[in-house]
């Protein structure tokens, strides 16, 4: 019998004390001669204990143990572990080996701990159970994935090896993609750091149809810095001073560590003074103390504050400082409307565009100044509670409009610079700060489409004053006033009624431009176009043409040539008309005279014949 079997029988005296106990006894009290003593016989326990013994204790023996069946899943207990192998007991006759890479997966693996293993052979050439601890975990692998993922549960699993993307990660026996994304919750730079390591896992996709499993251990380190923001943000206050660490800077401002959740502190939050970027107040990695402003528990935001922690500058301003005193500071934005001046960190004032010039042209502030010019200027408004000042630059200067109508008097002859031409005139600047308009109808006798027809930016001009406007800081100039009036001269060369030979220069629907003898032109419309013969006058034809009207305020010259031939025909016939009617008149006169006297000697001799003479 083997030393197993001996151990166990041993161990079990409810079987030995009935049958073996006193054959035993028996045995050893017999009186047998050492040199007849059968110890070979004695050794192999044969004839102490008989066959019909042997097969009751080994019948017990086997009721102690496991039933064992090849190929299936089994629960054993961890006995023992060495670098190369565990030990694993099951309930049977020997314990089973299992190589320790198996459990890799594990390494807070102990003695005595619960393992699924499944059974390979009960016996192999050596006698020795087999078991596997991969196989197990297989078979029952997809089941248990199936089952931390519907319930959310942390897993834990064996990075293998690195691939494209990510990592290949062992979870029950199973391959899983871990993303790089979903390692950590900063960005990874070396993936190979991660092989071989043990990490925890939760399972965040499942293919059903290929098996695929995506992990993530990310999501985990989320949950756990969500769990730590809750309770960080359930102890905040609005005014609680903190301490934390600058962990990253961006153009729009700060986040602050605050141990284990992040604040954010705006840029406009860093300084009482304009800054244009936050690392000229802070650097990364800077411990700096904070202020809570607000914060948000649901969507895990906390506003956090620098400046705060001192005192406003508005407070620390000087209090002798009032409207009209002279103050020196630096641009430090411009906008469109105005420049913002800087007379001490923290506090700014405004410098409108309209006050940077006496010139009531329409400018822009980057006309005047740039930022970081160091600028003289006079308050004009000061409100300490609002915090806001309002500054001028041309208050500094003398006011050119203050004498305008005696350096610049009505009827009055300049020379200007011509600065902006619009649709309706052109802008005239006859020195700096003393600005005009000359109206489109002003710059010309003759009429124009658009003043660029004239003069272009910059040109020198002659101007006339026409009228001022004080108040608002308008003058109005002339430039055709300079000139004489060519319709003047045009209606005592032309008067109406006149006849002109003239030249036709170009049709159009309703008529032709004629030009006139000394350049001037006119107009006639088609209808006065027909020459004597029937046909229209065409381009090049000169011809009569009678001067029908002049209108001065539109300065248009109306002509026909049709009725420089159509009222002499009309003189004529009206002349033949008269002489017609006068020969008819006498005619009809002598006819009168002489049928009357033929009447009268016909009545007469009616008489004599009614009376019979």
């Amino acid at each position: 019998m083997s030393e197993e079997i001996k151990n166990v029988v041993e161990e079990t005296p409810a079987v030995e004390a009935p049958v073996a106990k006193e054959t035993r006894k028996a045995a050893l009290n017999a009186s047998v001669a050492p040199e007849e003593f059968d110890w070979e016989a004695f050794e192999n326990e044969a004839g102490v204990y008989g066959a019909e013994d042997k097969a009751k204790i080994e019948e017990a023996y086997d009721q102690t143990l496991s039933k064992v069946v090849e190929n299936e899943v089994v629960e054993g207990t961890v006995t023992a572990i060495t670098k190369r192998e565990v030990l694993v007991n099951i309930g049977y006759k020997s314990e089973g080996v299992i190589m320790a890479p198996e459990f890799r997966y594990n390494p807070d693996l102990k003695v005595g701990d619960k393992v699924e293993v499944y059974v390979e052979s009960a016996e192999d050439r050596k006698g020795q159970l087999i078991l596997s601890h991969k196989k197990a975990r297989q078979l029952r692998s997809w089941d248990m994935v199936n089952a931390a993922y519907e319930s959310g549960e942390v897993v834990k699993g064996y990075v293998k090896t690195r691939t494209k993307g990510g990592m290949i990660v062992d979870v029950f026996g199973i391959e899983a993609f871990l993303p790089g994304s979903q390692i950590d919750i900063k960005p990874i730079r070396d993936y190979d750091v991660y092989v071989d390591q043990n990490m925890d896992f939760k399972i965040v996709k499942i293919n059903q149809e290929f098996r695929n499993v995506v992990v993530s251990h990310k999501a985990l380190l989320e949950a756990e810095l969500e769990k730590q923001k809750s309770e960080i943000i359930g102890k905040l206050e609005k005014g609680q001073v903190l301490e934390g660490e600058v962990k990253n800077i961006t153009n729009y401002g700060v986040f602050v560590d605050l141990g284990g959740v992040d604040g954010l502190i705006h840029i406009t939050d860093l300084s009482w003074g304009r800054i244009n970027n936050p690392e000229e107040v802070v650097k990364l990695y800077d411990k700096i103390k904070v202020v809570v402003l607000d914060f948000n528990e649901q969507q895990k935001r906390i506003a956090l504050g620098l400046k705060q922690l001192t005192p406003h500058p508005w407070e620390s301003l000087d209090p002798d400082l009032k409207v009209g005193d002279k103050v020196t500071g630096k641009v430090v934005l411009i906008a469109d409307y105005g420049a913002f001046v800087e007379i001490k960190p923290g506090v700014e004032g405004l410098i409108h565009v309209s006050e940077m010039s006496w010139s009531p042209r329409l400018r822009i502030a980057q006309d005047f100044l740039k930022v970081g010019d160091e600028v003289e200027a006079q308050i004009l408004s000061l409100d300490r509670e609002g915090r806001k000042m309002s500054l001028g630059l041309k208050q500094l200067v003398p006011n050119p409009w203050e004498n305008i109508r005696e350096k610049y008097p009505v009827g009055s002859k300049h020379t200007a610079s011509v600065r902006n031409i619009t649709n309706f005139g052109v802008f005239a600047e006859l020195e700096d700060g003393i600005e005009g308009l000359i109206h489109i109808s002003d710059l010309s006798w003759d009429k124009i489409k658009h003043p660029s027809e004239m003069v272009q930016a910059g040109d020198k001009i002659e101007v006339v004053i026409l009228d001022f406007d004080e108040q608002n800081h308008k003058l109005s100039l002339g430039h055709k006033q300079l000139l004489p009036n060519p319709w003047d001269e045009l209606e005592s060369k032309y008067p109406v009624g006149s006849v002109v030979e003239a030249t036709v220069a170009s049709t159009t629907d309703k008529g032709a431009n004629i030009t006139l003898p000394g350049g001037a032109e006119g107009f006639c419309f088609n209808r006065d176009l027909v020459k004597e013969d029937g046909k229209s006058a065409i381009v090049g034809e000169t011809l009569p043409f009678k001067v029908m009207e002049l209108r001065r305020s539109t300065r248009r010259i109306l002509l026909s040539h049709t009725k420089t031939y159509a009222e002499v025909k009309e003189a004529k016939a009206v002349a033949e008309s008269d002489n017609t009617k006068k020969a008819v008149k006498k005619i009809n006169s002598n006819i009168e005279k002489t049928t009357l006297g033929d009447i009268s000697e016909l009545a007469a001799l009616k008489d004599k014949l009614e009376r019979g003479e």
